[in-house]
């Protein structure tokens, strides 16, 4: 593979790796060097996005969204692969292609966005017999799962889900269970969706701001949770939980836990509890002085009170501004915009209930029911999708004073 004399080398096409792209470009642009010039690129193994956000929604084959136009109208050179190696030393990264041959791309400055993965500890059984909506493919393979479960007859084990996990991703399909599995097997169908909770409380993340709010909906939904319990194994079946306690179902989802992409363990650097990189204010890893992280991969600060960025959409579309911007900054010399995203919000999905929606890290509740899955629906359909294939609009949309509470 041929090299430019100086790239910047985006690692993801996630939020956080597009708007890094976005960012990066921008930044060039609107330098209009005329020294050396310098390529933003790319690499994935896809050109697409996937809308992660939305994939306990029905149809997850449809949520991704292209973006090769977009990048051909920004000057953002996309590489097609996965990349397996970080030599950070030697500035390259190593990739795999889709037939499996290795290659090597050099870079100047690198941005970490490659994402995270679902935390799969080591239940027996978990790998084998429980589904997941981590990934499209996950998402996918839940679908068609239920969807064949009207194939099957009629039994309690047939109509009841497990969803382990009471967190944000395991609440929002959950309550999205109920009204879909009538779909596929009748109106009158009597299922069962049971959420399973280590914790004391359904939403420990969350807080107890929305807490009642969430309640209600599962109780409204007929949603059983079971608390301060854990799974012990997992079979096709049903699973056992830590108290002992037998469930029939042939159906259980794994929400339980994220982890940062591995590719952070390749960087010499610290990192947190979830693999995340520490960063400094402009999100540089720190004690790595050409490599920036962005997204889930990145431990970073979002105000002056001490918050840090969460492992969602709503940080890594900002963190990739900053990081674009910054990296590219880094290459011309120019000051830097520290990382900072003061507004926080939440908008939890409570499928046929309704939504939720707070403001703050402390979550006062401003909308719930239909007002909230309103906005819910608006955020997912239109404010985190890329911008439009337009070089001007997409570079305003790229400034990372442009927040976007999503």
């Amino acid at each position: 593979m041929t090299d430019s004399p100086k790239r910047i080398l985006v690692i993801g096409a996630g939020f956080a790796g597009m708007w890094s792209a976005l960012g990066a470009a921008r930044l060039i642009d609107a330098a209009n060097t005329n020294g050396e010039p310098i390529e933003v690129a790319l690499i994935a193994p896809e050109p697409q996005l996937h809308v992660r956000p939305r994939l306990h929604e029905t149809n997850p084959l449809g949520l991704k969204a292209p973006l090769l136009p977009l990048f051909d109208a920004t000057g953002v050179r996309f590489i097609q692969g996965s990349v397996r190696d970080i030599k950070a030393a030697d500035h390259t990264v190593e990739a795999v292609n889709a037939d499996g041959s290795t290659f090597t791309v050099h870079y100047d400055r690198l941005v970490l966005a490659s994402g995270s993965a679902l935390f799969r500890p080591r239940v027996p059984g978990l790998d084998t017999a429980a589904f997941s909506i981590d990934q499209i493919s996950d998402a996918a393979r839940l679908e068609a799962h239920l969807r064949g479960l009207a194939n099957q007859p009629d039994s309690s084990a047939r109509n009841t889900v497990v969803v382990v996990g009471a967190g944000f991703t395991g609440i929002e399909i959950a309550t999205e269970l109920p009204e879909r599995l009538r779909s596929f097997l009748g109106a009158n169908t009597a299922v069962r969706v049971i959420v399973i909770e280590q914790a004391g409380a359904v939403g420990p993340d969350l807080g107890a701001g929305p807490r009642p709010v969430i309640e209600q909906a599962l109780t409204g939904l007929g949603i059983e949770v079971r608390l301060n319990v854990a799974v012990s194994s997992i079979d096709i079946d049903g699973i056992v939980t830590s108290d002992g306690e037998r469930i029939e179902a042939k159906t259980v989802i794994w929400t339980a836990g994220m982890r940062a992409n591995s590719l952070t363990k390749q960087l010499n650097a610290e990192r947190d509890p979830l693999g995340r990189l520490h960063v400094d204010a402009n999100l540089r890893v720190l004690g790595v002085d050409d490599v920036f992280a962005a997204g889930d991969v990145a431990f970073a600060t979002t105000d002056d009170l001490g918050n840090h960025a969460l492992m969602s959409c709503q940080h890594a579309m900002n963190m990739g501004r900053f990081a674009g911007h910054n990296v590219a900054a880094d290459m011309l010399g120019s000051e830097p915009l520290p990382y900072r995203q003061p507004v926080y919000v939440t908008c939890l999905d409570l499928g046929s209930w309704g939504a939720v929606f707070t403001e703050g890290w402390d979550r006062q509740i401003k909308l719930v029911g239909n007002e909230a899955k309103a906005l819910k629906r608006q955020i997912c359909t239109e404010w985190i999708y890329p911008p439009a294939a337009d070089r001007t609009a997409a570079f305003d949309a790229a400034d990372p004073n442009v927040t976007v509470v999503a």
